[in-house]
C-alpha cells in the first residue's frame, strides 16, 4: 500500500470536513432579490400535479428554501408562498400539510408579518419553526417576549414528549437555535414537548387541532435528528405519501412540452451551465429537432468555453446549435466601465440584443426557453418589503423586452438545484456538466475589477485555468462549491531573474456552501497554495503576485463584484 503524503492527508481531512458540514456559523444573511426585468407578453407556468403537497409560508428566514428542500428530500412535494397567502389560494391547492418559516422580525414588532387569521381553521396541520412558533403564540392568544439570554447556536434539547413530532427520537439532542424572544405564556390547549436550559418552552403541541411549534430549526444539519422531526410531521402528522420522484416529473414534464409546443420551434440561450443545459436536454427529448439553442460568445467565459459546449451538445446530443462571435461588441460597451453593475446592465442589455437579432432568424419559433430555477422565482418575489436586501443584481442576466413576442418555457422554473441535477443525470448529462461548479452570468467580467479589456480578460482566464487545474488534481473540485481567480486592479513590485517587475495581482476565491446563501471559505493546503501560486506566477505573464481570500459570507459576497 503507498503511504499517503502529509498534502494527500490534510486534503483527505478537508473533504471529510466538507461533507460532513463541520462549517463554523457565520449568521443571518437576508435573501438576495433578483435583478427585476420586463417578461415576454405571455408567460405558460407550469404546475406541479401531485396528489400530496405542503407549502411553506415565508416569513423572511435565510433556511426558508432548506425547509422547502428537505421536506422534497422525503419524496413529498412542496411549495414556497408568500406569509400572507388568502385562504381561498391555500383551499384551492389542497395542501397536507402547512408549515411556517423562520424570520428577522419579533412578533412584537409594528406591522410584524402574520398570516390569515383562518389558517387555524383549515384543519390542515402546521408546523410552526422559530418566528412561525411565535406567530402562532401570538395569534392564538399567547404571549411572547424578549428573553433574557439569546439562543444563538448549539443548544440541548430535552423532550417532554415522546410522540407525535417527536416519536423515535431520544430523551435529549443537539439542536440549533437562532433566536432572542421566548415564549412567555401557552396559548389554550397548548402543551409544551421539549425545553432548553435557557427556554422552558422549546416546543409545543395541540394535538387536537394538530398544530404544532418548534423554537430551533430542523431543517439545518446541525440538528441531531432533524430530519426525523420533519418527516415525523410529513408521514405521521400529515399522513403524506412519498410521491415526488425526479422520474415522474421527467415523464410529466416531456408529455406537456411536446403538448404545448405542438409544430412550432422553442429557442433557447445556452450557456453551458447546469441549468441551461438540462433545460435544453428535456426540451430535446420532448420536441427533438424544433429546440434551437443560441449560444452567446460574449468575449468573457473561460478558457476553451466555446469548444467544450459546440463538442457537448452540437456533437455529442446533436442538437440544432448557433454559436454567436460577439466578443468585439461586448468589449466595446464594457470598456472604460468600472461599476459592477453598470457592468451587469450592458452585459443583460447586450445580451437581449444579440440573442434577439439571432432568433429572429429562426422560422415558426414561437417559445422561448429558459432554464429558471425555483430559487430565482423565490428570490424575484420578497414575502416581507423589508427584511430582504438588495446586495446586489441577480448572476443570471435578465430583462428580456416587451416586443420579444415569445410564450416562455420553464420546465425547471418548480426544482431546486440538486433535483435539476439529478435529472440531467438520468437524462445522461456529462459529469463535466452536472458536477459543474456555479459561474455567474456576467462571465469573468465581475472577476476583472475594475475596467474590463481584452488583455486583462486574458490573464484572468490563464489564471483561473491553473486554478481549477490544480483543484481537480487535488481531488478537490466536486468538494468545493466555487473554486476561482480574481484579477485586482493594482499592481505591485517583484523580482524575478534579479530584475524588478511592476505587475498584476491575482487573488484565489474558494469556498464551501450549500446553496450559495452563506458560504464559508476553504482552508486548502499551504502545499495547494503554494503550487496553485507558483503556476500562476511562472506560467502567467502580467503576474508577479498570488493572495488567497479568507473571507466568509456573510460579510462578504462569493463573487467579488
Amino acid at each position: 500500500m503507498v503511504p499517503k503524503t502529509k498534502t494527500q492527508g490534510k486534503i483527505a481531512k478537508l473533504k471529510t470536513r466538507i461533507k460532513m458540514g463541520q462549517k463554523r456559523r457565520i449568521g443571518n444573511l437576508p435573501k438576495l432579490k433578483k435583478m427585476a426585468g420586463q417578461m415576454p407578453v405571455s408567460i405558460k407556468v407550469r404546475k406541479i400535479k401531485t396528489k400530496d403537497i405542503v407549502l411553506v409560508l415565508d416569513f423572511g428566514s435565510q433556511y426558508t428554501q432548506l425547509i422547502a428542500r428537505r421536506i422534497r428530500e422525503n419524496k413529498v412535494f412542496s411549495k414556497i408562498v408568500p406569509y400572507n397567502i388568502s385562504i381561498e389560494e391555500i383551499q384551492s391547492m389542497n395542501p397536507k400539510g402547512i408549515v411556517l418559516s423562520g424570520g428577522p422580525l419579533s412578533v412584537y414588532d409594528k406591522n410584524a408579518p402574520l398570516p390569515h387569521k383562518d389558517i387555524f381553521k383549515l384543519n390542515v396541520p402546521i408546523l410552526g419553526i422559530c418566528y412561525g412558533m411565535q406567530a402562532i403564540t401570538n395569534m392564538l392568544g399567547g404571549k411572547v417576549d424578549g428573553s433574557k439570554e439569546r439562543e444563538f447556536g448549539r443548544a440541548e434539547l430535552f423532550i417532554d414528549s415522546n410522540k407525535d413530532l417527536f416519536a423515535n427520537l431520544p430523551s435529549n439532542l443537539t439542536c440549533w437555535m437562532s433566536h432572542s424572544d421566548e415564549l412567555k405564556k401557552l396559548p389554550a390547549g397548548f402543551v409544551k414537548i421539549a425545553h432548553t436550559l435557557n427556554a422552558d418552552v422549546a416546543a409545543f403541541a395541540n394535538y387536537q387541532k394538530k398544530i404544532y411549534g418548534v423554537q430551533f430549526h430542523p431543517e439545518v444539519v446541525h440538528t441531531q435528528r432533524g430530519s426525523q422531526i420533519l418527516l415525523n410531521f410529513l408521514f405521521h402528522i400529515c399522513g403524506c405519501l412519498p410521491r415526488w420522484t425526479m422520474d415522474k416529473f421527467i415523464d410529466s414534464t416531456i408529455r406537456q412540452i411536446a403538448e404545448t409546443v405542438g409544430n412550432k420551434k422553442v429557442v433557447l440561450g445556452l450557456s453551458g451551465g447546469v441549468d441551461s443545459s438540462v433545460a435544453a436536454l428535456i426540451i430535446h427529448k420532448a420536441i427533438g429537432s424544433k429546440l434551437h439553442c443560441i449560444f452567446v460568445d460574449n468575449g468573457l467565459l473561460r478558457k476553451n468555453e466555446v469548444a467544450s459546449v459546440q463538442r457537448t451538445f452540437k456533437d455529442n446530443f446533436k442538437m440544432n446549435l448557433m454559436c454567436v462571435d460577439a466578443e468585439k461588441n461586448f468589449l466595446k460597451r464594457l470598456a472604460g466601465v468600472t461599476d459592477p453593475e453598470e457592468k451587469r446592465k450592458i452585459i443583460g442589455d447586450e445580451f437581449v440584443k444579440v440573442f434577439t437579432e439571432k432568433s429572429k432568424h429562426i422560422k415558426d419559433a414561437a417559445f422561448l426557453a429558459q432554464g429558471t430555477l425555483y430559487p430565482d422565482v423565490i428570490e424575484s418575489h420578497s414575502p416581507i418589503g423589508g427584511p430582504s436586501a438588495k446586495i446586489k443584481s441577480h448572476h443570471n442576466v435578465g430583462g428580456l423586452p416587451k416586443n420579444l413576442k415569445f410564450e416562455l418555457v420553464e420546465p425547471l422554473r418548480e426544482l431546486f438545484k440538486d433535483e435539476v441535477r439529478a435529472i440531467g443525470k438520468i437524462l445522461g448529462a456529462p459529469e463535466s456538466i452536472l458536477k459543474r461548479q456555479p459561474f455567474p452570468g456576467p462571465g469573468l467580467a465581475i472577476r476583472v475589477i475594475g475596467e474590463v479589456t481584452k488583455e486583462r480578460l486574458e490573464i484572468l482566464r490563464e489564471a483561473d485555468e491553473r486554478v481549477l487545474d490544480e483543484i481537480k488534481k487535488a481531488g478537490l473540485y466536486n468538494d468545493i462549491w466555487q473554486s476561482f481567480a480574481v484579477l485586482l486592479p493594482i499592481k505591485t513590485v517583484g523580482v524575478m531573474g534579479d530584475q524588478r517587475t511592476y505587475e498584476n495581482v491575482v487573488a484565489i476565491r474558494c469556498v464551501t456552501s450549500v446553496d450559495g446563501m452563506t458560504a464559508d471559505w476553504v482552508q486548502l493546503p499551504y502545499e495547494l497554495l503554494g503550487k496553485i501560486s507558483n503556476r500562476i506566477i511562472n506560467e502567467v505573464p502580467g503576474v508577479n503576485r498570488v493572495v488567497y481570500d479568507i473571507s466568509s459570507k456573510p460579510p462578504a459576497t462569493i463573487e467579488w463584484e
